[in-house]
């Protein structure tokens, strides 16, 4: 498991290990029931402190994205297709918010927005009919 932290960052280190894991799990670097590192061996690799990484774990088995069995370790938990689901919405907010900035930027209008997006949706639901 690769996980980055940066020392400079406003994101506290917890929640960089945190998101670093949620990551790998929707991305399928990390495989439903794949057994993922102890929380004092996750601590060594990265030197960061056991409180820390329990921390990340904590939150990440409260959310749903891990689960621990007593004397077998942390392990990653079967895919909630509604977590899933709520993570790709949360993903699409950030990039159309993204989107209003450029627009209000740009003082392009709100229907002229709405006209490029129904385009871009059918154009790529064409695409995937005409591959099929």
């Amino acid at each position: 498991m690769k996980i980055i932290i940066s020392n400079s960052s406003a994101v506290p280190i917890y929640e960089q290990i945190k998101n670093a894991i949620i990551s790998q799990i929707m991305n399928g670097e990390l495989e439903e029931n794949e057994n993922i590192p102890s929380i004092r061996s996750l601590a060594q690799d990265i030197r960061i402190s056991v409180m820390t990484i329990k921390k990340a774990y904590d939150e990440l088995e409260q959310e749903g994205y891990i689960v621990t069995r007593q004397g077998k370790g942390s392990f990653v938990a079967e895919k909630n297709k509604e977590l899933v689901k709520e993570q790709a919405k949360k993903n699409i907010e950030e990039h159309m918010e993204k989107i209003i900035t450029i627009a209000n930027k740009f003082n392009i209008e709100k229907e002229e927005v709405l006209s490029l997006f129904q385009f871009l949706m059918e154009s790529d639901n064409n695409e995937k009919c005409n591959r099929n």
